[in-house]
């Protein structure tokens, strides 16, 4: 083991908030090794990202004030920006003037939400310069030279072979070969305008990489990453994966990953620290905590990502482990002999598997119905404007899509962003018009409903979008929230209200919050006053609102802990038996559509690859696609094994 680049020793940080004080970081103490990666693995709230924001010294103050602690860096450099320098430096001991020469030279952030850190009206290209220039004396043409490098670097930017061959392809077979010189300028064309795109204008794995360019651009000893992947694909995610082991490999860097998810960290981590309410809690190798798990808290983190390789009942979540403990096990401090376990599962049978047979006669029984939606040969394109306003082209998103989904039935809609799955459930509720093709609910054609008829139909197919804050209107309490959807259906309100949960619509909205975990007295409350979470369980109550047939779930768990994560789908599948709910579940992420769904279907490009039973899709997948996307789950997690 090296000597550590950086020491966190006995941090403090609080917060003040509505007159009381918060602990956000209780004395954590970690290092840092030179070329290796520690991970910080916690639930929201848990301090992981107060802690990699104190080493940048950017906790905002007010509220927040680091109250104690001490963070050395230790360097190898004589100079910082060409300032002598000590080789040991207490960075909280430093003015914020100071500060500036460290910060993004020699200790650089990567931050959750890239869309929000870019500025829109700016370039990105401009944005990379600026950074540069910022800590590097080059002129504009170098540091525009740097930045395609670093682009490049990345893999955001093809690299020079990669576009000469581009070049190559686009000359018509009859034309003139193309001199050396003038294949080089089409080159520098090419290169030029990705600095010239706009943070809208790219994906967010695009994103990410401008993002992870920019951070690295004065190569920097210590490199922060602060939930780099949440959201993203998993193809994404495996490939900012890959390409951050790269760098740091190639780089000698040291980085500091902070996520959610112990299935990521395997993929990246040398070293591991558990947070749970501030407190590190347990700290090892990847494979230590993996392999031998020894807090309740860190058992309870493996065993609430769902499993491919099993077909749970229910997911165990966090609450299960840290419930029924000893007083010991419940504080965030770790027991001084913890009692080991071969499984992260809980010791109980909490989680029971559900038998191939089960599942076989489940399918049988909901394929013998008649179908509840029937989608046939649908097609979505968008037009492309051109010059003066007119069409250009169509981009096609959804293209000749045909499938069935039956009464009580889970269908699964995998795919990687852009493959049209988000289009093809806004197109169900008709919040999209199709192009052609034919979509039947209940044995009624509802592909050109409008009107009245329209919002009669929206009573019994509702959707859950992804992001619930934007959801959910600011200025309304959440009870006016739920209770909106009932006002707007006019005469069937009264129906509606009366069959479960009261007599008036308020009762209902009381019940329906009860129901997804929250209390009655919350309807008074906004949802800015709610975590991801409990915001999540409003929009699933507003979708109940109406006792509807069909819900359309939307990648309606992508940005959520993993804990929260099992909640909500526990939650889910209970909704399911009391409502008597068919379900859609739109997801990037094949683990969780495994454990949620019956069947599965796999959207690429617009185009149905395959559909069938669950487990049939993982063991056994026809499509190349869907042996890639099965490959790209995280192999801290379980993979399935070929068959024979």
């Amino acid at each position: 083991m090296t000597d550590p680049i950086l020491e966190i020793r006995n941090l403090h940080v609080q917060f003040q908030t509505e007159g009381q004080t918060v602990n956000a970081v209780d004395g954590v103490s970690l290092s840092v090794y030179r070329g290796q990666t520690l991970g910080i693995v916690g639930e929201s709230g848990s301090g992981k990202s107060v802690t990699s924001l104190s080493v940048m010294r950017l906790v905002p103050t007010p509220p927040g004030k680091i109250v104690k602690g001490e963070i050395w860096f230790h360097h190898s450099s004589d100079s910082v920006d060409g300032a002598p320098n000590p080789t040991s430096v207490d960075l909280l001991q430093l003015p914020m003037n100071a500060m500036q020469a460290y910060r993004g030279s020699q200790i650089s952030m990567i931050f959750q939400e890239p869309m929000s850190s870019l500025n829109p009206v700016y370039t990105c290209g401009f944005q990379i310069v600026e950074a540069l220039r910022l800590h590097e004396d080059l002129s504009l043409a170098a540091a525009r030279r740097r930045a395609i490098a670093l682009l490049q670097e990345v893999k955001l930017i093809p690299s020079d072979q990669e576009l000469q061959q581009i070049v190559f392809d686009s000359v018509h077979p009859e034309s003139s070969p193309l001199s050396d010189s003038e294949i080089q300028k089409q080159v520098n064309r090419q290169k030029r305008s990705y600095l010239d795109r706009y943070p809208h204008q790219l994906s967010g794995g695009q994103i990410q990489r401008v993002m992870i360019a920019m951070a690295i651009a004065s190569n920097p000893a210590i490199l922060i990453a602060d939930e780099p992947t949440t959201a993203l694909d998993v193809t994404v995610q495996a490939t900012i994966l890959d390409l951050l082991r790269e760098l740091r490999d190639r780089r000698q860097m040291s980085i500091i990953f902070v996520t959610h998810d112990l299935g990521i960290v395997a993929e990246l981590a040398d070293t591991v620290a558990v947070m749970y309410q501030g407190q590190v809690v347990e700290t090892g190798s990847a494979q230590e905590i993996f392999q031998n798990p020894q807090h309740p808290y860190t058992r309870g983190l493996l065993a609430c990502r769902p499993r491919p390789d099993q077909r749970l009942k229910r997911l165990p979540t966090v609450a299960d482990f840290m419930a029924d403990k000893t007083p010991e096990a419940q504080s965030p401090v770790p027991v001084a002999e913890p009692s080991r376990t071969d499984s992260p599962l809980p010791p109980t049978d909490a989680a029971p598997e559900i038998s191939a047979s089960e599942m076989q006669g489940r399918l049988e029984t909901l394929t013998q119905q008649n179908p509840l939606l029937s989608v046939k040969n649908l097609q979505v394109f968008f037009p492309v404007k051109g010059m003066f306003g007119k069409t250009a082209r169509y981009v096609t998103a959804v293209n000749d899509v045909s499938f069935e989904v039956y009464p009580g039935e889970t269908l699964g809609l995998v795919g990687e962003s852009g493959c049209g799955k988000t289009t093809l459930g806004r197109t169900l509720v008709r919040l999209i018009k199709p192009t052609s093709g034919r979509i039947l609910f209940a044995g009624r054609d509802i592909t050109h409903l409008k009107g009245r008829n329209l919002r009669k139909l929206r009573q019994n197919l509702q959707i859950i979008f992804q992001d619930p804050y934007s959801s959910l209107d600011p200025r309304m309490n959440v009870g006016a929230a739920i209770m909106e959807p009932m006002r707007i259906a006019g005469g069937m309100t009264e129906r509606i209200a009366t069959e479960q949960g009261g007599n008036t619509p308020r009762d209902r909205a009381a019940y329906l919050l009860g129901r997804v975990g929250l209390k009655s007295s919350d309807m008074n409350r906004y949802p800015h006053e709610f975590s991801g979470g409990q915001r999540q369980r409003i929009c699933i109550a507003r979708a109940l609102a109406l006792n509807p047939k069909f819900i359309i779930c939307d990648e309606s768990v992508s940005a959520l802990d993993v804990s929260v994560q099992a909640q909500v789908l526990n939650l889910l599948k209970e909704l399911q038996r009391e409502f008597d709910l068919t379900y859609i579940f739109i997801s990037h992420d094949l683990s969780v559509v495994k454990f949620m769904s019956d069947r599965i279907m796999v959207m690429n490009r617009g185009k149905l690859e395959e559909i069938g039973a669950a487990d049939q899709i993982y063991h056994n997948p026809d499509a190349e696609y869907t042996r890639k996307l099965i490959a790209s789950i995280p192999v801290g997690l379980p993979t399935p094994q070929k068959s024979a």
